[in-house]
């Protein structure tokens, strides 16, 4: 397999990223207690990061194959997109759906499947009832929907063929796009305090909603826009590394103390997802500046963790939740150093082993027949 280059910053917060997201889900699933202080409760903001890097890697690959001599090619990008996916999920999901000892809960009895349909086709997170089987895969959804739709809106920006006016309808369409998803998170919230199971209404219909979490995902491709559309603004940013991680730790800090106060208020709920997608992009702006520490200093086991990243978000709770049990009957509580460390190891023991059986052969297969995202050139195809 055709070794990509890495980046040492940005493998160091999809890093973070699966981190506070396993921590999250330990205190959630398993230990129902304060067993990480605050890292543990604002611990799902690791997938607020991860929606932002994804935004900016993949609108990076479409942005950069558009501006290549043949063009963006639906089919190869596609392919792409799939096959770096669906083998993890698949496997995965297979475990869900045969073996019920696998989806067992808290409670010890096995956590209701949806339709399969709605796994296999992305969208389970549409009206998801907390609680449910693969819960977790809300995010891949969300994902999914917005990569589904983001290359056909790049080739309609990009066939406006004035570059400025391009880029002026482009910034217009994320401004649009960012009032929307606070409207409707506004507008659902206030509609919400009619339910008597609030909690419930939220996860339901404002959490899990597509059209109310895409603002890290935008954010990302954002940035991707202003490096291929701004170079100039570009390059000075490059040169702003420690203003950029300041200003992204800085952004993120005001948007956990804002969660950790009043997780479910009105403000944090219409405004928290911007202020955060804002940190996230600074922080991704750190860790691509060459003089920013983000940038320079590489974490010792971050840059393979980012390369498991992916398995291990998909196994780690369920497998969580079992070694958890299996301690407590041994006699071990939930909040037991041993319990935690057994979890913890058999998560990324189990997210190492779908990376190393499942994803890189396909990963090989797809850098075999579908090595980029462009269509040939073609005077290139001509002369074949």
């Amino acid at each position: 397999m055709r070794a990509s280059p890495r980046i040492d910053g940005l493998d160091t917060l999809r890093a973070l990223a699966v981190t506070l997201v396993v921590l999250h889900h330990y205190v959630l699933f398993v230990s129902g207690g304060p067993t990480f202080g605050w890292v543990g409760e604002i611990g799902w903001v690791g997938v607020d990061l991860f929606f932002a890097l994804s935004g900016y890697l993949i609108g990076n690959q479409i942005l950069k194959a558009l501006r290549s001599p043949g063009g963006l090619s639906l089919r190869r990008f596609y392919a792409r997109r799939l096959l770096r996916t669906l083998p993890n999920f698949y496997a995965v999901l297979a475990l869900y759906a045969l073996w019920p000892a696998f989806r067992e809960g808290m409670n010890g009895t096995p956590a209701p499947m949806l339709p399969l349909w709605q796994y296999l086709s992305f969208t389970q997170n549409i009206g998801l009832e907390p609680g449910t089987a693969f819960s977790h895969a809300w995010s891949l959804c969300i994902e999914e929907q917005f990569y589904m739709l983001l290359p056909a809106c790049a080739l309609l920006g990009y066939a406006l063929r004035r570059r400025r006016a391009g880029l002026t309808w482009a910034w217009a369409a994320f401004g649009v796009a960012f009032a929307g998803g606070m409207a409707m998170r506004a507008g659902l919230w206030l509609h919400g305090q009619a339910d008597a199971n609030w909690l419930h209404f939220y996860y339901k219909y404002i959490y899990y909603s597509s059209l109310c979490r895409y603002d890290e995902l935008l954010a990302g491709v954002a940035l991707a826009l202003l490096r291929h559309g701004h170079g100039a603004l570009w390059a000075r940013l490059m040169g702003m590394g420690k203003w950029l991680l300041a200003g992204g730790v800085l952004a993120c800090a005001l948007a956990l103390r804002w969660f950790l106060a009043d997780h479910y208020g009105f403000w944090p709920t219409v405004f928290g997802f911007p202020l955060l997608a804002l940190g996230c992009s600074l922080l991704i702006l750190a860790a691509l500046a060459p003089d920013s520490p983000l940038h320079r200093i590489r974490v010792p086991g971050a840059s393979q963790l980012a390369l498991w990243s992916y398995a291990l978000y998909l196994v780690h709770k369920q497998v969580g939740i079992l070694v958890g049990q299996r301690m407590g009957e041994a006699g071990y509580g939930s909040e037991h150093g041993l319990t935690i460390a057994a979890a913890l190891a058999a998560s990324l023991l189990a997210g190492w082993l779908l990376y190393r059986l499942v994803e890189t052969p396909f990963m090989r297969l797809r850098e075999r027949y579908v090595p980029g995202n462009g269509a040939a050139p073609r005077f290139a195809a001509a002369a074949r």
